[in-house]
């Protein structure tokens, strides 16, 4: 089969999607099976700016599988602070390792790596623009927790504008029968523009909302939270004004349904407030959880490695 890359999460097909996941279903059930799966193989996670969850659940993943991991966690130290292009780069790397994981400032970097790559390149968010093994364990997570994907009424909430996560989100469920979204921000953050004309196409139903509050909240399924991100703004008296337009608290959320799940891709500031953290429709920290999973059986995917 020809060289995968994965820069968006279209670029699975549902049915392709499915299947990753069941795979990811899996190794949740019996991981001690795909313990040694990968023995031999390296990882390279190349991070050109910070990641803490994303960059370790990557390395967590392959030594999961029994490979290993080498890589930078910032340009500074990458040969990119000499002023090495991303496709030198990946020319090196494709020589040490057999898999690389890729996040970069700037929309697009990851794809011009795997134009030039000769291992697959796993794009682990770009700018603002993708962040498809956020998506994936963001569907594990949700079918996990409500048993579909389809049928659901999706909450999005804070930076609509920036979040690359939930772009990819949006972009990802609506190949689902049955999904709606509720979209919560601030005028400012709205979402992109091609992201609503693309939902208008596919005859998505959406609404835009300002406020968090019962109304808005009655009927979710999933309230997906997310933070106002300091690093893509300007303007840091922009970002001030923003960054507290939306709290989740333990008396907001009781406001809520009670078989609604909260979901956030993490890190969060203090747009839920820890008084949250002991319900149990909290499951942003079993979120974390399901990325490993969901990075394992892409890595196992991608490197057409296949467990009976």
């Amino acid at each position: 089969m020809a060289l995968r890359h994965l820069m968006s999460p279209l670029d699975f097909t549902v049915g392709e999607t499915e299947r990753l996941l069941d795979l990811a279903g899996r190794i949740e059930k019996d991981p001690g099976k795909f313990s040694h799966t990968c023995d031999g193989k390296i990882i390279a996670t190349l991070f050109y700016e910070p990641s803490t969850r994303t960059r370790l659940s990557f390395e967590a993943a392959m030594m999961n599988l029994g490979g290993k991991t080498l890589g930078f966690h910032s340009a500074d130290s990458s040969s990119a602070a000499k002023g090495e292009s991303v496709a030198d780069t990946i020319r090196i790397v494709s020589c040490y390792a057999d898999i690389c994981a890729m996040r970069h400032p700037k929309e697009g970097a990851p794809l011009v790596a795997s134009l030039h790559s000769r291992i697959p390149v796993i794009n682990a968010g770009d700018g603002g623009h993708q962040h498809p093994t956020q998506t994936l364990t963001d569907m594990l997570t949700i079918r996990s927790l409500k048993g579909r994907l389809g049928n659901l009424r999706i909450g999005l909430c804070g930076d609509l504008k920036f979040g690359r996560t939930v772009h990819s989100l949006i972009e990802s469920l609506s190949r689902y029968e049955g999904i709606s979204f509720v979209l919560i921000s601030p005028e400012e953050l709205r979402v992109p523009s091609y992201v609503r004309e693309s939902m208008l196409e596919k005859n998505i139903p959406f609404t835009e909302v300002v406020r968090l509050d019962e109304s808005t909240m009655a009927g979710l399924d999933i309230l997906y939270m997310t933070r106002v991100q300091r690093e893509r703004f300007f303007n840091e008296a922009d970002y001030v004004r923003m960054k507290d337009f939306y709290i989740l608290d333990r008396e907001k959320l009781e406001l809520a349904p009670k078989d609604m799940f909260v979901l956030h891709p993490l890190p969060r500031v203090n747009e839920i407030s820890v008084d949250v953290d002991d319900d149990p429709r909290a499951a942003y920290f079993r979120q974390v959880q399901y990325g490993v999973y969901a990075r394992m059986a892409l890595i196992l995917t991608l490197l057409e490695i296949e467990v009976a």
